[in-house]
């Protein structure tokens, strides 16, 4: 148990800044039924006042909180923050004096070096001193700093799709150094969050394959810090689907390696984590990772295809954006943060057909 936290036997009060959004109704979905928490106040600037369900209407009768302002927030014992990306940052010295955790789901604090911040954003972090204080909030990376933690950053969905898709190679280092690794995203609409766009007007967005950030994509940068390998690179699409990430990551083999060791190596890593699943079959439908059966689900999918002849490895990740990429692994974050089970909140296991 997290020696920090006293509230196992009580309900932990939590807090959603930024809750209108998509991220934010995700975490309201999964917060309002979990047994451990009591959601207390959620903020939108734009529609203080309103109701949770008039922008989250499959909340209609679960709640009847109304939106509130920032300036109205109250102490807490943990904040959501699912704000736009640089607004967290600006503001954290505040968000930290209203609660002694805070888990944010921008990508504000997901880098510690603040170099590599001004690098892949553009500009000098508003609160550097604030980077090196925040965990990864990957739990399949960082599960015992998160126990620890008090301060845990968002994960970027295609960042968490590619990492689970390459983890276990890296780790059990059989891939070739000297090859680069393509890392291919396609992506749902969802990922463009809830303020309309031209790319989301429906005209543009429908029936779409879209490649719209081939190249320098912001979450190499988490990816490259995770995996500790620097040839790797993102190319993101988007295409005809609301929900869902599946990443298809191209790398090499130092050495041949037969199906049997890959079952090793994937199952040494993913063997015991609760919201990871190995598909490689044969044969079927669905022998490989499918996004689409993960919509509403925490779980991500990985898997593999080997050619023989080259040593060319191709490995698979799919999950839901919103939720392992967002809300999902927070509230994961946070179970492990206040000595809950992990799982909890989180056993819902997706809809087929859907």
């Amino acid at each position: 148990m997290n020696s920090q936290l006293s509230t196992l036997n009580s309900q932990l009060k939590v807090s959603i800044v930024g809750g209108s959004g998509y991220v934010g109704g995700e975490l309201l979905r999964l917060l309002l039924a979990h047994p451990n928490v009591e959601v207390r106040q959620v903020t939108s600037e734009r529609r203080a006042g309103q109701y949770i369900y008039s922008t989250h209407p499959n909340l209609r009768g679960a709640t009847d909180l109304q939106y509130t302002t920032q300036e109205t927030l109250e102490p807490c014992d943990l904040l959501f923050l699912a704000l736009p990306h640089g607004s967290a940052a600006k503001n954290i010295e505040r968000f930290a004096a209203l609660a002694p955790r805070i888990v944010d789901c921008s990508a504000d604090f997901r880098l510690s070096d603040p170099d590599e911040y001004a690098r892949w954003y553009g500009g000098p972090h508003p609160n550097p001193e604030f980077l090196s204080q925040f965990v990864y909030g990957l739990p399949e990376i960082n599960r015992e700093q998160l126990r620890e933690a008090r301060f845990v950053s968002g994960v970027g969905c295609n960042a968490t799709a590619t990492n689970l898709a390459l983890l276990a190679l890296a780790r059990a280092g059989v891939l070739d150094p000297s090859r680069d690794i393509i890392a291919e995203i396609k992506v749902g609409s969802s990922e463009g969050g809830a303020e309309a766009t031209d790319a989301s007007h429906h005209a543009e967005r429908s029936g779409v394959v879209r490649s719209f950030a081939p190249v320098g994509h912001r979450h190499t940068a988490e990816v490259r810090a995770v995996l500790g390998i620097e040839n790797v690179h993102l190319s993101i699409t988007s295409v005809e689907m609301v929900r869902g990430a599946l990443a298809t990551c191209h790398g090499f083999l130092r050495e041949p390696l037969a199906e049997r060791d890959l079952w090793k190596i994937f199952r040494g890593t993913y063997g015991n984590e609760p919201f990871v699943r190995i598909v490689h079959d044969r044969q079927g439908l669905h022998r490989h990772p499918e996004p689409k059966i993960l919509a509403g689900s925490n779980f991500a999918d990985v898997g593999w295809a080997l050619d023989d002849n080259t040593g060319r490895i191709v490995t698979f990740c799919a999950i839901d954006n919103l939720m392992k990429g967002a809300a999902g692994t927070a509230v994961q974050c946070m179970n492990l943060m206040c000595g809950f089970d992990e799982r909890t909140g989180l056993g819902f296991f997706g809809l087929h057909p859907a």
